[in-house]
């Protein structure tokens, strides 16, 4: 079974035509990949959930941008299939706050002043960008990403 696409609906509105679009690229990107057919069946349902949408443009906007959330956590979940740079956004701001700032409590506790306790942030930045990279290359590697990208 294929995976449907969203109906074009002819709006003036940017914010609609972007996220339709950016949705369109996800269900083609899962296209190219084989998944399940529970899987497909599943998100099927999520898009024809998005083409009987009866309500407004703005509305319909943030049914879409949830139902491309669903369908992202569906894919990681079942089949483990994650969008590229999926591992970014998570450890940047893990290694921040679990690498960086304990280092710069540890640098402002030895100095004796802890106005260096920013000093430990970029240290964690430069960790959870080291650690994000690994990983989404060994995801890239196993054929674990799709080629579709959020931004």
């Amino acid at each position: 079974m294929p995976i449907s696409s969203l109906s074009l609906r002819h709006s003036s509105n940017p914010k609609l035509a972007k996220a339709v679009q950016s949705l369109n690229s996800l269900l083609d990107a899962i296209g190219q990949k084989n998944i399940p057919q529970y899987t497909e069946a599943h998100i099927n349902e999520i898009v024809a959930g998005i083409n009987n949408f009866p309500g407004p443009a703005p509305q319909l906007v943030k049914q879409i941008t949830a139902s491309q959330a669903s369908i992202l956590k569906l894919l990681e979940k079942e089949v483990g299939l994650i969008s590229k740079n999926h591992f970014q956004l998570q450890w940047l701001a893990l290694g921040m706050a679990a690498f960086g700032i304990p280092m710069g409590v540890v640098f402002g506790a030895v100095l004796g002043n802890m106005a260096f306790i920013g000093i430990g942030l970029p240290i964690g930045l430069a960790i959870g960008i080291a650690v994000e990279t690994s990983k989404d290359a060994e995801a890239a590697k196993q054929g674990k990403q799709l080629d579709w990208s959020s931004n």
